[in-house]
């Protein structure tokens, strides 16, 4: 039996492929269970997905063949949220208002704010109230 995973994804659609449906076909026809973060579609009608996928690795593999066929750019970074270390001065206003821990206290002595990008549910909170712009958006 193969063992399930979680793999966490970007995907940048182009204009031309964005009324396609291709979630139903990750669900329906890949076997996949499609958790989505964040979508957006631009003026220009070009479309950004961040979300997990959970399934076998076979089966999410070939999804994501599936999704090149489309002209979709895949990046398995799954980053829609950046952290710029040299901006962030370590005061901690993002941490409270942070609903899963992925912005937190490293170290009680240091005060050091550290990032775990596979905890960022994408909510975007840390980007509205850092003082500094540390946090962004990649889309």
């Amino acid at each position: 039996m193969s063992q399930t995973v979680t793999k966490k994804l970007m995907l940048f659609f182009p204009k031309c492929e964005c009324e396609k449906p291709i979630i139903y076909h990750l669900v329906k026809d890949h076997n996949l269970i499609v958790n989505v973060y964040r979508a957006k579609v631009t003026p220009e009608e070009e479309g950004y997905l961040v979300l997990d996928v959970t399934g076998t690795e076979g089966d999410i593999e070939k999804a994501m063949d599936f999704i090149r066929t489309f002209d979709v750019t895949v990046n398995t970074t799954g980053k829609g949220v950046a952290r710029d270390e040299d901006r962030c001065t370590h005061c901690g206003q993002c941490v409270s208002h942070c609903p899963t821990g992925a912005l937190r206290i490293g170290n009680d002595g240091t005060r050091e704010v550290v990032y775990n990008e596979a905890d960022c549910i994408e909510c975007l909170a840390c980007i509205r109230v850092c003082p500094f712009g540390a946090c962004a958006s990649t889309f």
